[in-house]
């Protein structure tokens, strides 16, 4: 008789990045534990997406949040990978059809991080000075709040951005705490921006774990990983990006929390250049149909022709 040849590893679909090897490293960490399976049960497999070849020019002039999802979800529809870890901030608010997601894990810290030699915080930088970003968000509420500070695109990694600083690139910049503490970094920050000061991106944070609608056994693994707390406040979110059509030429930002039961959501839009916003708070339960109608309530206060003004 012929030997069968033994099971292949579950495999992870990810980008090469750190911090997406870091993330990747860690869903495969809690699979190991939450189900006793052997080291070699699970292995990663690194993708290059178009977003990570684009390396000088904004993405967003070449189709936004796909660019880092494309060719990962090519491979899971595929089956060369068995499940996908994504940053849920970089994920469109519409799938392919045939793909889930199977879990959102525990959410980190949901802020931002501001980071310069120049000043202990983005209040305190000099008039004139140099904010490097490539986010529409980030760069639109730095303009809303210091109209006189001059926005410089910066593009790569986290370490990439941090020594693009450092070489004097730009004055500051700001990137999501919770990248920096995943990657070891959180001594980089300068200080902490409040969730009042900037308001993150939706779903900024959140780690998302991908799979096959009609992969029964994957998605049971991934089962056990799912926070439901992380996962209503991301639905919430999302389901507010979505209902205004949010795409990378739009500066809009969200976020869902959940105290003593009750679900709060906070959503912003507003123009790049900072002179005009709109936002809104409600509180609720069902965490998307609290997401749809604040972006339909935001749209009504900002009238039907706000979002045309970036198509």
């Amino acid at each position: 008789m012929p030997e069968t040849a033994p099971p292949r590893p579950l495999l992870i679909g990810t980008r090469g990045s750190p911090l997406a090897l870091w993330q990747a490293r860690h869903v495969r960490e809690q699979l190991i534990e939450a189900h006793g399976s052997a080291e070699g049960d699970i292995e990663l497999k690194a993708i290059t997406t178009a977003g990570d070849r684009i390396k000088d020019k904004p993405l967003r002039e070449f189709g936004g949040k796909g660019l880092f999802t494309k060719e990962i979800d090519e491979a899971l529809l595929s089956g060369a990978v068995d499940l996908a870890v994504h940053s849920m901030k970089d994920l469109p608010t519409v799938l392919p059809e045939g793909i889930v997601i199977a879990a959102v894990l525990p959410r980190a810290d949901v802020r931002d991080a501001f980071i310069s030699s120049k000043a202990r915080s983005l209040t305190e930088l000099p008039r004139g000075s140099v904010v490097g970003t490539s986010s529409l968000r980030r760069a639109a509420q730095v303009r809303r709040l210091r109209p006189d500070l001059r926005i410089a695109d910066l593009r790569g990694n986290v370490e990439t951005r941090l020594r693009k600083i450092k070489d004097g690139a730009a004055d500051a910049t700001l990137l999501a705490l919770a990248g920096l503490e995943r990657l070891g970094l959180a001594a980089e920050a300068t200080s902490i921006l409040s969730t009042d000061e900037m308001l993150p991106a939706v779903a900024q944070g959140a780690i998302g774990v991908a799979a096959r609608s009609d992969d029964e056994k994957t998605r049971a693994l991934l089962a056990k990983l799912n926070d439901a707390r992380s996962e209503t406040s991301v639905q919430c979110e999302r389901a507010f990006l979505a209902r205004l059509d949010g795409s990378c030429k739009t500066p809009i930002a969200g976020l869902a929390e959940i105290d003593r039961g009750v679900l709060r959501f906070r959503g912003l839009i507003i123009t790049p250049d900072g002179s005009e916003s709109y936002e809104i708070e409600v509180t609720g339960e069902a965490s998307r149909a609290l997401g749809t109608d604040a972006g339909e309530e935001i749209l009504k206060r900002a009238g039907q022709g706000f979002l045309a003004k970036f198509a």
